[in-house]
């Protein structure tokens, strides 16, 4: 089906289709979808109500010259009560019940003219939920912490959900207002000196965007147009959004402007969108498709960008090149490394985990392959999971030990080094940053947080009491989370301690420095590593506890690693070709998991005289000797 995109009678100067906005000769020009009504009028507080005038397709639009930045504004409809907020508000500053303010884009002086962004293959990325990263938990308190994290060696912070949503907390996927940075973090242009600094420190910003579903509470979207939703699409967290059916050319037109605004008035870098098999388009134009291209037409001087995508099933065509019948997204979050990696570190693989068994045969292919799952049966699933995937290069794939739902879905909130033994998880946190793949770290991670990240969400009365039960029911999948004592011991997620307990102590940056080095060092090796661009990669199996990955380079700088979760091994003898050194020369350690620097027991030589010893719950990095052997 052909899906025309509305017919615009803008004014010249607007940057957005609705919302909003200052006009350079004075006023402000306001616009809105409400095709469900017949009139419509813009009440400005202390001002009487201006009438708009109808267009077609059902938008309405008007120009009030007394009106300025930071004016507050609600539309009426009808004649009816109450106004209502702008479903296109720039900032909601008394949360999504509330008047709208008109906000100056321009008003904020950029210092990040001749950034460009970074390239893909030198993503380092550092998952960041604003309200929990520090104590004042804001964008002006979190940005102090910036240099800290260019130090370490991150190149991009991904930023969870910012979209105004009710309440005093929340992870932010029950987002309402798309276009409101939300104002428990503080205002737009806090928000923009947070990227501005980020910039200037060598680091790009990506943002968290949910496209999937609205929030439950604070959506008024349905009452200025129903034609928002559909009821064609099953969807997990209510209505699916209409971006297909009747009335879809206005839907997509208001995702793909909230996808380039996010690109142009804040300057992020890109995009995370979150669970996109819920997001259903039968167009020839997939939306998904069209965010892509939105995000990459709003990024000024040619800057690099990068839209990554959570795909629960595991659609690889998601990030092919559109001339192969791709959706042209530049990677995928990868669940099998994640899943592979805590089965190995924690024994145990109930509920999701239970089609993965932790064999270092799994680790290996993820470095070759990606997906572990790319068409086969899913014994939980009880059904077919992802797609061939073998002809994507590593860096479409985001790696993980953590991220905010992993760490969640342990019941208590427990994080990866309190769930595994200190050494083994010192040694899969190098396999994770010296695999090719496009290495992520959750918040803390760097520094062995001790505080949990449990889910947590501020909704009153009977809608609090049906998600603190929802939660219950999701975390019973796992069945050492099912049993009644377990249930009852579940925090509840509107409560105000469940989310101050998540919230980072940020002074343990210095407490827990060994856990701050081995990640330091071990980004500058994979800085080392890849060198000056992609090398061949290959990855095998020495044993069900340890394997090897290697990289091969032209000019004789290959690398390899050995990771071994077992116990100590000493092999007289390895019919495996990826450890036979380069012709004339042999192998040399140049960094171990057990160096003592990093609270390791002491490093020994993995391979004097052809022997190898391999220690155990450690990993070893080695390069060729520069002298012939």
């Amino acid at each position: 089906m052909d899906i025309d995109l509305p017919h615009r009678r803008l004014d010249v100067s607007r940057r957005l289709p609705v919302g909003a906005e200052l006009r350079p000769q004075g006023g402000v020009h306001f616009r809105v979808w409400a095709p469900a009504a017949h009139q419509v009028a813009i009440e400005l507080e202390g001002q009487t109500p201006h009438p708009l005038s109808p267009e077609p397709d059902g938008y309405f639009s008007g120009v009030v010259e007394n009106a300025g930045a930071g004016v507050r504004y609600r539309f009426r409809l009808d004649g009816n009560d109450p106004a209502m907020p702008d479903p296109a508000s720039r900032f909601q500053p008394d949360g999504p019940h509330g008047s709208s303010e008109v906000v100056d884009p321009a008003g904020f002086a950029w210092s990040d003219r001749d950034w460009q962004g970074v390239a893909q293959e030198r993503l380092v990325i550092y998952e960041l939920h604003v309200g929990t990263f520090t104590r004042e938990g804001t964008w002006d308190a979190a940005m102090r912490h910036l240099p800290a994290l260019a130090e370490l060696g991150v190149t991009c912070i991904e930023m969870m959900p910012v979209a105004d949503f009710p309440g005093r907390f929340g992870w932010g996927y029950d987002g309402v207002d798309l276009f409101a940075p939300t104002r428990l973090y503080g205002r737009p242009d806090d928000l923009r000196r947070f990227v501005d600094l980020a910039h200037a420190l060598g680091i790009a910003v990506i943002l968290d965007v949910v496209y999937n579903h609205f929030g439950p509470d604070g959506n008024y979207l349905t009452t200025f147009a129903p034609g928002y939703f559909t009821d064609r699409y099953p969807n997990e967290w209510g209505k699916a959004i209409n971006f297909d059916g009747s009335d879809a050319g206005p839907v997509r037109e208001f995702f793909l402007a909230n996808a380039g605004y996010w690109i142009d008035e804040y300057h992020f870098d890109g995009l995370r969108l979150d669970a996109t098999q819920q997001i259903f388009d039968a167009s020839p134009d997939h939306i998904l498709t069209a965010i892509g291209r939105a995000v990459r037409e709003a990024a000024s001087g040619g800057r690099t960008t990068f839209v990554c995508s959570e795909n629960e099933a595991q659609t690889a065509r998601l990030v092919r090149n559109m001339e192969a019948g791709g959706y042209g997204l530049d990677a995928l979050w990868n669940d099998d490394f994640h899943h592979a990696a805590l089965v190995a570190l924690t024994g145990k693989n109930e509920a999701y985990y239970s089609d993965f068994t932790g064999r270092s045969s799994e680790l290996a292919a993820t470095a070759k392959h990606g997906f572990l799952f790319q068409g086969q049966r899913s014994a939980w699933q009880n059904q077919p999971r992802g797609t061939p995937a073998f002809d994507l290069a590593p860096s479409r794939f985001v790696i993980y030990l953590q991220n905010h739902d992993q760490v969640a879905n342990s019941g208590a909130g427990l994080r990866g080094h309190q769930l595994a033994s200190p050494g083994a998880w010192r040694a899969m946190t190098a396999y994770l940053l010296l695999s090719p793949g496009i290495p992520l770290l959750f918040q803390g991670q760097e520094f062995a947080a001790s505080s949990p990240f449990l889910f947590f969400a501020d909704h009153p009365g009977e809608l609090g009491r049906l998600v603190h039960k929802g939660r219950g029911e999701f975390l019973a999948q796992f069945p050492s989370l099912a049993g009644a004592e377990m249930q009852s011991r579940l925090t509840d997620p509107g409560d105000p301690r469940t989310f101050r307990n998540c919230v980072l102590d940020q002074s343990e940056r210095e407490q827990n420095r060994e856990a701050v080095a081995l990640h330091r060092d071990l980004l500058a090796l994979r800085r080392d590593v890849l060198g000056d661009g992609p090398r061949r990669v290959d990855a095998a199996p020495l044993g069900e506890t340890a394997w090897a990955l290697r990289y091969f380079a032209e000019n004789g700088r290959d690398r390899l690693l050995i990771v071994n979760l077992g116990g100590d091994q000493t092999l007289e003898t390895v019919a495996e070709p990826l450890l036979a050194p380069i012709e004339g020369r042999s192998w040399r350690a140049v960094w171990s998991s057990e160096d003592p620097a990093y609270g390791g027991a002491g490093v020994s030589g993995p391979a004097p005289e052809g022997v190898w010893r391999l220690p155990g719950q450690a990993a070893i990095a080695l390069a060729p000797t520069e002298e012939l052997a």
